[in-house]
């Protein structure tokens, strides 16, 4: 039996390979988080790749997932150190995704921002009335890192050869 883009994406990012996660997404992809917010498929494969590359001490484990041909769910947790803080994070993330032609078309990953942000980012993630304000100032700065590392991939990209971007065609990369 061949392995479904669920294990196939989950399989990758055990392995540290963000370009293998970026090639599970059809071109036109959507993805969705509490700290990244909505992504195009470009943006995400991106974001798999920075994530993976600068991760340190990163586990991935799939808890369970289930697979129904066009749409899917994974619970997963992933452990590392935040390398902005140097913290240990442990997130437990709830995922559901719609796949078209073996691809992922929709990515909508859902955990704790503030439990997350309480490993990440310590005290300051504790102090009463600052979760709005300190959510949307995380966004800012993950924004503006994903399109930092992207035009470092642009400008580090070989003459006439642009950064890995997701699979158009179905099969595992």
């Amino acid at each position: 039996m061949s392995e479904g883009p669920i294990e196939r994406f989950y399989a990758a990012f055990a392995r540290r390979d963000g370009t293998a996660m970026a090639a599970c997404y059809a071109a036109d992809a959507r993805f969705s988080d509490p700290v990244f917010g909505k992504l195009r498929a470009e943006e995400a494969g991106a974001m798999w790749r920075m994530l993976t590359g600068g991760a340190q001490q990163l586990d991935v484990e799939l808890l369970e997932h289930t697979d129904h041909g066009e749409w899917g769910t994974a619970r997963w947790r992933a452990s590392y150190v935040f390398t902005q803080t140097g913290r240990p994070v442990v997130n437990e993330v709830f995922a559901a995704f719609r796949f078209d032609d073996g691809l992922i078309a929709e990515h909508a990953d859902s955990f704790s921002f503030k439990a997350w942000a309480a490993q990440a980012l310590g005290r300051h993630a504790r102090v009463p009335g600052t979760l709005r304000v300190l959510r949307a100032a995380v966004r800012r700065r993950a924004r503006r890192r994903l399109q930092e590392f992207m035009a470092g991939e642009r400008d580090t990209a070989p003459a006439g050869q642009l950064p890995a971007t997701p699979r158009t065609e179905p099969g595992a990369p």
